[in-house]
């Protein structure tokens, strides 16, 4: 194990080493149910090393090291603020804060400063992040009016042109109607869709954290008769690809015909395009508006916290409570 010397002397390098070992995965908060520990995935560790970076940086300009750094030195740092404006909101604070506390815990610090820090934290008090915006139902049919499409007239070279926009339709239907994370759809695997129809035509997609975010926890996410008459012809097409192009992997939504892995990034922009097309509000688009839209629509419609936390995947029931009501506009510009 890393001395805390050695995390002074090149705190970055230790980090990179430390974010993809065991010992790191020993201080999640939640182990998987089944005791098994998992490194974090490649896409994680850079977010990670990203994080830590901006860290080392800010505590070398403070002239310090990870051994001088104190509770109140690291709420300096999450409460930073250029131009009037908070750096860090409330939510990103802490996920940094959480992240130290795990370097601590593995050098054996005591006190840790960093749980202090969060223990300090009155987070009540704390500039409260943008309440999560989600579409009306009229807005929510515009969106899906306004999912990619085949480009009407145009003549296919092969039966795969055009093959990108039925994926990126058929995985905005999932993120809307499934309740997932972008990294979860990113990360569907073709094991995970269930084959049993349910009654009411809905289909189970089982998410499992393989090839996903490592705060994705095992859970059921149940879609929607709409969304497998949208899915279905999608893995009907990827099947073929499979056989006659042979496309590897086992991504529902492939980045490419190598089987690659999408980005969020492209998401992203990919929703925001039908987001553009529907008239709605741009700076709001993006898989969190889906997903908001998918929880606030189940508490509408009765879902208990305690249910809606099971269908999302959520570690806290009060993390389901927390979702508010809070509809985004049409597109001013429209």
């Amino acid at each position: 194990m890393k001395t805390l010397t050695s995390w002074d002397a090149d705190p970055l390098q230790a980090f990179k080493e430390f974010v993809q070992s065991e010992a790191f995965a020993k201080t999640a908060q939640r182990l998987p149910a089944d005791g098994t520990l998992r490194s974090v995935s490649k896409e994680s560790a850079k977010i990670y090393i990203s994080m830590f970076a901006n860290v080392a940086a800010w505590i070398a300009e403070q002239g310090k090291t990870l051994s001088t750094m104190t509770q109140a030195d690291l709420l300096r740092f999450v409460n930073r603020v250029d131009g009037g404006k908070r750096v860090l909101n409330s939510k990103i604070g802490y996920r940094y804060l959480r992240l130290l506390e795990r370097c601590y815990e593995h050098l054996a610090v005591v006190p840790n400063p960093a749980k202090q820090a969060i223990l300090a934290t009155d987070r009540t008090e704390l500039p409260k992040d943008d309440p999560g915006r989600a579409l009306s139902p009229e807005q929510l049919q515009r969106f899906f009016e306004a999912l990619p499409a085949d480009q009407p007239r145009r003549r296919r070279v092969t039966a795969f042109d055009g093959w990108k926009r039925r994926r990126d339709r058929a995985m905005q239907v999932v993120l809307a109607l499934a309740g997932l994370r972008v990294a979860e759809a990113i990360g569907l695997l073709v094991h995970e869709v269930g084959n049993q129809v349910a009654l009411d035509g809905s289909i189970d997609l089982t998410i499992t954290p393989e090839e996903k975010h490592d705060t994705s926890y095992e859970h059921i996410a149940p879609l929607p008769r709409e969304g497998v008459a949208e899915l279905r012809p999608w893995l009907a097409e990827r099947e073929r690809m499979v056989k006659e192009l042979a496309l590897p992997g086992e991504f529902v939504f492939p980045a490419n015909i190598a089987g690659g892995k999408m980005t969020n990034k492209t998401v992203y922009k990919q929703i925001r395009k039908t987001f553009e097309r529907a008239g709605l509000d741009t700076s709001r688009a993006g898989g969190r508006t889906l997903r908001n839209t998918f929880a606030k629509r189940q508490l509408e419609e009765g879902a208990r916290p305690d249910e809606l936390k099971d269908v999302l995947g959520l570690a806290l029931e009060r993390s389901a409570a927390d979702y508010k009501l809070t509809r985004i506009e049409d597109d001013p510009k429209k």
